[in-house]
């Protein structure tokens, strides 16, 4: 999970800031579904490789 997480931060410094700074600006409605379609995501990739 954090090899993935610093994929980003490593390659693309600037744009990996830029996201921080516009994930700030949105609302907690916003931030809450981006969680969900995260942990949807990582259970479908789970259930796909198993």
């Amino acid at each position: 999970m954090l090899v993935m997480e610093g994929v980003l931060p490593f390659l693309a410094p600037t744009a990996w800031r830029e996201t921080f700074t516009r994930m700030i600006q949105f609302n907690n409605g916003q931030v809450r579904f981006m969680g969900l379609i995260s942990m949807l995501a990582g259970l479908a990739i789970l259930l796909f490789t198993q």
